[in-house]
């Protein structure tokens, strides 16, 4: 028999936040080692998700999230790719951008145009992961100013006044 686990909504934000880190770091290995999705969800589910390596504790994750976040971005990634691309002032391909700003982007992309998500909070939180991974927030006004930019694109209706 089953049981359902009932976790308070705190909890519940911490797991989406911890599904879109892990999202980023996904689509990351994914494209560094050319490794293909349902290998890279798998790993991510059974040996980092809510697991410890070398005695490092692993946040659990809304695993749902996770994989919508994962299988969205590589659905929709010639959208997110173009809306990138877009909100570049420097008009540089998104090749050119760092692997894991690009990640941030589609992971970010793929929450703009498959999730219910509100645009705003999808923008604080992929920010937030952005500075986890570059904590001398150069990085993070550059992804905040493109995620804006590919909010305002994805989704108008929610930046109308």
């Amino acid at each position: 028999m089953s049981e359902t686990v009932r976790i308070s909504a705190a909890e519940a934000r911490r797991r989406r936040s911890a599904a879109r880190f892990y999202a980023v770091q996904a689509l990351f290995q994914m494209e560094a080692a050319g490794a293909a999705l349902d290998d890279i969800e798998a790993e991510f589910e059974v040996h980092r998700i809510g697991t410890e390596i070398d005695g490092v504790p692993y946040q659990p994750a809304d695993l749902e999230h996770f994989r919508n976040l994962l299988r969205a971005s590589v659905k929709h990634q010639a959208r997110i790719d173009q809306m990138t691309n877009r909100a570049l002032v420097a008009r540089w391909p998104i090749e050119r951008i760092d692997p894991t700003v690009r990640a941030v982007f589609r992971a970010a992309g793929a929450e703009l145009v498959a999730c219910d998500t509100p645009p705003k909070v999808t923008i604080t939180e992929f920010v937030d992961v952005a500075k986890a991974f570059f904590p001398d927030g150069k990085e993070t006004k550059f992804v905040n100013a493109v995620l804006d930019h590919m909010a305002r694109e994805a989704r108008p209706s929610a930046f109308a006044s």
